[in-house]
């Protein structure tokens, strides 16, 4: 399996536990505000990243470019920076807010750039690393 479907998968289960954790909270504690950041955690974190993980290694040509490791790189900053400052933000913190919006914005980078990664030919990156040789 490629390094990347990898890194994507254990990233992922890091964020189901932290979703989950949230939840947790947020059952025992009766406080459900932050209900958007266990939704994040669960479906930015794990879903997504689960999916991303499974395409790179149906596709491991793709999975060795370096755009996959800028790509993974954006996306899980995005979504590591976001989780926490939503969690703050619903929380009451409204000085999370442009954390928030900037965090958003990068994770939302990282999608677009997994859309260049899925829309770029095999036929490309076979080319590239021939010519690597």
């Amino acid at each position: 399996m490629p390094r990347i479907a990898n890194l994507y998968f254990r990233t992922a289960i890091i964020f189901l536990i932290l979703g989950i954790s949230i939840g947790l909270h947020m059952s025992i504690s009766g406080n459900h505000a932050p209900t958007g950041a266990h939704a994040h955690a669960n479906l930015l974190g794990w879903v997504t990243m689960a999916i991303f993980g499974v395409y790179h290694a149906l596709n491991p040509k793709k999975a060795v470019r370096r755009l996959a490791m800028i790509q993974y790189g954006v996306y899980t900053f995005g979504v590591a920076v976001l989780i926490p400052s939503l969690y703050l933000l619903l929380s009451g913190n409204t000085a999370m807010e442009p954390i928030v919006a900037v965090s958003s914005l990068i994770a939302f980078a990282g999608v677009l750039l997994f859309a260049v990664i899925i829309f770029s030919s095999d036929e490309a990156v076979a080319t590239a690393a021939s010519a690597a040789r």
